[in-house]
């Protein structure tokens, strides 16, 4: 494994933490504070920085089923951040959040975690 791949996918784990605590926060709180508000960033940040190394890592071309699964759930938790910073710009911390924001949070985060999970089952059969 060369060194950009070996740093991406050390790195989407630290997406991964930071979306779970933001989107789980969400969730339950039904509200976005600044703790989601934070994690959200780092995550978006995180993931950016891991799928830019991997792109520059892999051999494959950057248009695989994993590669189109995980810019898909990328682009998604991007406008998901979009959205979140937007709510809380209007509404405020202590607002609960719209049913139609809170489920497209739910929805992207679930799609994202798909690719990740796919993207470690292609590493591990690869490696088998």
């Amino acid at each position: 494994m060369n060194e950009f791949l070996f740093w991406g996918t050390r790195i989407v784990f630290f997406a991964l933490i930071c979306y779970s605590i933001a989107i789980i926060t969400e969730q339950r709180k039904h509200k976005i504070n600044n703790r989601v508000l934070i994690f959200i960033t780092l995550g978006i940040i995180f993931d950016i920085t891991s799928t830019v190394l991997m792109i520059k890592g892999s051999s494959n071309t950057p248009f695989t089923l994993h590669g189109i699964l995980g810019y898909s759930s990328l682009t998604a938790m991007f406008i998901d951040f979009i959205l979140l910073w937007r709510y809380r710009f209007r509404h405020g911390p202590y607002v609960v959040v719209k049913k139609g924001l809170h489920l497209y949070s739910r929805y992207a985060y679930i799609w994202w975690l798909a690719a990740f999970v796919t993207g470690g089952i292609l590493v591990m059969i690869k490696y088998m």
